[in-house]
């Protein structure tokens, strides 16, 4: 094989490649072998087809075969032996080809541009000292605790914000009744308006066993849509007013938490808070080290991949809002592509790899932190390749970042 670069305009270069047709001759003997030991065709027995007959049956495919394979491998093994790294997929421009003739086609490329990288210890990070005080642990538990309300029956309750109501309902539109117009021992706690906007006003004031009689538009989005958006009528029993009563800190309520007792939740608590930080200053860190590369200077970008990632940031935007911030998203597509081009290299010069395994890892701690959400969360990453590529991207950096920790520790010692 035989190649010629040829630069053109800035990124843009032509491979010229020649290959001898002997050598496309070896690759046709080679399939027309494979073909003989498989193919049946009546008046020959299986391995005994002569090449002629074949040639006559199968030619013209097994010719495309030959040529498609070749020049997947030539383009690979001339790219790499320029060490050209394309930007997008090369297009090849075929001018000599056939049986018992030699191959000439051309290369277009548009070639990513060369990074002048300074060394990973010269990006410069702050550098933090997690320490978490006893009386932030203390407000987490009492943030929980208010939000772990108990409520005690109290027969003679007068309903007021904050108490929790349960009543049986049976409502009407226009006198009449609908499907899902019936609740049993319905609860409410009053003052959330989590029901229909303005139901619980209506029911400050009552008392267990009342009746009382709520008018009520039913929202727009009304489960049952001949309804919705209509005046209804509610007739309430009430069953029970509970008041909210304090929550005591103490072993049972970390055991109804998941703990062991209380001290076990405050060492949860000291876990999670310390994690949460540490998440929080590695965001800076990550920023910090984003911030310096997008100072590195690139002498062009090649054009087809500002296109592309304009169309990952406007995607499912409508194009006459696209065409008025075109510009906008241009530059946020550049900044994105510098920073995805430095780390790339900062990866393959440092040897910066990303497994499948860690992948997952993170998909898991992901899961970990969404209790009870977890097969939705899984269903999000299988349904999109982005999110898991910003995955990648998290894991991607944080390499980066202790990469850069080592470096700075092995610098200090000597």
């Amino acid at each position: 094989m035989k190649v010629t670069v040829q630069n053109k305009k800035g990124l843009s270069k032509d491979l010229k490649i020649f290959i001898e047709k002997k050598i496309i001759d070896g690759h046709l003997s080679e399939r027309y072998e494979e073909v003989s030991k498989t193919v049946q065709l009546k008046g020959f027995r299986p391995g005994k087809v002569p090449k002629e007959v074949l040639k006559r049956q199968f030619g013209k495919a097994i010719f495309g075969e030959v040529l498609d394979k070749v020049l997947k491998e030539t383009t690979t093994k001339a790219l790499s032996d320029n060490n050209i790294k394309p930007a997008g997929q090369p297009k090849i421009d075929l001018k000599t080809f056939g049986e018992d003739k030699d191959l000439e086609y051309i290369i277009s490329v548009t070639e990513l541009p060369k990074i002048d990288l300074k060394p990973i210890e010269n990006i410069k990070v702050d550098e933090y000292e997690v320490k978490i005080d006893k009386k932030e642990i203390d407000k987490r538990i009492d943030e929980i605790a208010k939000n772990q309300k108990n409520f005690k029956e109290n027969e003679n309750s007068i309903a007021k914000n904050g108490d929790l109501v349960s009543f049986d309902y049976k409502a009407t539109v226009e006198g009449k009744e609908f499907k899902g117009n019936e609740g049993k021992n319905t609860q409410l706690e009053l003052g959330k308006d989590l029901f229909i906007k303005g139901f619980d006003k209506q029911l400050v004031g009552v008392k267990k066993n009342d009746e009382k009689k709520i008018l009520i538009k039913l929202p727009e989005n009304f489960p049952e849509k001949e309804v919705a958006n209509k005046d209804a009528e509610f007739g309430c029993k009430i069953l029970f007013v509970k008041n909210p009563e304090k929550v005591s800190i103490n072993d049972e309520f970390a055991k109804n938490l998941g703990a062991k007792d209380l001290n076990d939740l405050k060492l949860l608590l000291e876990k999670q808070i310390n994690q949460e930080l540490k998440n929080s200053l590695n965001m800076l860190s990550k920023k910090q080290i984003l911030d310096q590369i997008e100072k590195y200077k690139l002498s062009e970008i090649p054009q087809n991949l500002i296109e592309q990632e304009v169309k990952i940031i406007t995607e499912g935007l409508k194009e006459e809002d696209i065409k008025k911030k075109s510009k906008e998203f241009e530059k946020k597509a550049i900044k994105r592509i510098k920073v995805g081009l430095v780390l790339n290299e900062f990866g393959e010069t440092n040897k910066i790899k990303i497994e499948e395994n860690e992948i997952q890892a993170e998909i898991q701690k992901q899961l970990r932190m969404m209790p009870g959400q977890e097969k939705f969360l899984m269903e999000y990453y299988q349904k999109n390749p982005s999110a898991v590529a910003s995955l990648r991207g998290n894991i991607y950096e944080e390499k980066m970042g202790s990469k850069k920790r080592r470096a700075r520790k092995k610098n200090k010692k000597k």
